[in-house]
């Protein structure tokens, strides 16, 4: 007799038997995303109400901070008032903090502001382990990756609309910057109350790998001996630092060989392009891959992407190809290792998911001033430490999410 092996579900099966909560549960996804508009104007913002350089520059640090701790303090809301319960909290706080920021945004009120703007980081990115649990409960087991991937794209198309929406208010008043985008945040909390289920009593169930209880303590206690896990967080801090170089060295890059920016701005929209284009139909053929080889596999080919920057000699043409090879390999790890912390049990998955994106944010924060100071002290050197340090990554994420030998 033969086996039959079941091929995984292709992209249009998978839109298919998507659930109807997840497709909400994405599209407030998405509207978030479009307001989300703070990291990226804030400091011009700031400099157009009347502060100065580096007041903005600390303001924008402020954020970045909360964020931060942001994605810890969700985890734990998931566990006290559910992960639709968190979603709301957060967002329902990010819209009241955003609309009196306009209020606080001078010269005077500058400790209040620097307050405000770390309450603001933190209620705004509260939402995402909440999100990610949410959806890793309600997607089929085997569609998990793909659902990650989903949420992906419409953070990407939430990116690539957000800056055309932020011209146009631009336009009429700067204000309007953060009345949006905290407009967008209220529509979030109430998509999240009205629509999505309430999953507050998984996450109590105890699962045979938590002895002892599923208090804080236990489950933090938990995650800290976890030491493969230990290795994939470290394979996310370097990856989001390396990633994070396209946006700051990059540009450096560009002109310190004499392009214009509009090389740089097609750089970003071929990446935008390929990644919505592209990233389901690759996802759903790297999710028949075991998860450690995704993640190895599309690290190392970041990293190959990352240090061809460094040998493009200066061609526009040269530079797209690289902008490819760096975004593919994203594409390969990126759904794989963000679901990846999804895989633990339901007492302990919320703290492991807030502790990866709590890593990659931090990642995300501290590259830019790795990034600058590269620059700075290698110059073009830069995108070899890149593609080394992309090699580290994708060792740390073989050791740690590589399942363990099973001893006979």
């Amino acid at each position: 007799m033969t086996a039959t092996i079941a091929r995984p579900a292709g992209v249009l099966t998978v839109l298919r038997r998507t659930p109807t909560p997840v497709r909400y549960l994405l599209g407030g996804v998405l509207v978030n995303q479009l307001g989300a508009l703070v990291q990226t104007f804030m400091v011009p913002y700031l400099v157009f109400r009347g502060l100065s350089a580096g007041q903005a520059g600390s303001a924008i640090a402020a954020y970045s901070v909360g964020s931060v701790v942001g994605v810890l303090v969700g985890g734990e809301l998931i566990h006290r008032i559910g992960p639709r319960g968190a979603i709301t909290v957060a967002m329902l706080g990010s819209a009241a903090i955003l609309a009196v920021l306009p209020l606080l945004s001078r010269p005077s009120t500058f400790g209040v502001l620097m307050i405000a703007l770390l309450s603001a980081g933190l209620a705004t990115q509260s939402y995402r382990p909440a999100a990610a649990v949410l959806l890793s409960d309600l997607m089929p087991d085997e569609l998990r990756v793909m659902g990650f991937s989903m949420m992906r794209i419409a953070l990407n198309i939430g990116a690539a609309l957000s800056p055309l929406i932020a011209a146009g208010l631009i336009l009429l008043d700067w204000n309007l910057l953060l009345w949006f985008d905290a407009a967008t945040a209220l529509v979030y909390a109430i998509l999240a109350r009205w629509l999505l289920p309430d999953l507050r009593t998984g996450r109590r169930v105890p699962g045979a790998v938590v002895q002892g209880g599923t208090g804080s303590r236990t489950v933090y206690g938990i995650l800290l001996r976890d030491r493969r896990f230990w290795f994939f967080l470290a394979s996310t801090v370097i990856g989001a630092v390396i990633y994070v170089q396209f946006n700051v060295v990059l540009p450096l890059k560009i002109s310190s060989e004499g392009h214009s920016t509009g090389l740089y701005s097609g750089l970003l929209v071929t990446a935008s392009i390929v990644l919505i284009l592209c990233e389901l139909k690759i996802t759903a053929t790297v999710a028949r891959w075991p998860g450690h080889v995704a993640a190895t596999a599309g690290t190392v080919l970041m990293a190959v992407g990352a240090a061809s920057f460094g040998v493009s000699g200066g061609s526009a043409v040269a530079l797209v190809a690289c902008t490819v090879v760096f975004v593919f390999g994203t594409m390969i790890n990126g759904p794989t290792m963000f679901a990846y912390p999804a895989t633990f049990p339901a007492p302990v998955n919320a703290r492991y998911i807030s502790a990866h994106q709590a890593t990659f944010g931090l990642g995300m924060a501290t590259g830019p001033l790795i990034g600058v100071a590269a620059w700075v002290g290698l110059g073009n050197g830069v995108w070899w430490l890149c593609g080394g340090l992309g090699l580290v990554a994708a060792w740390c994420a073989l050791l740690g999410m590589k399942p363990p030998r099973q001893t006979p």
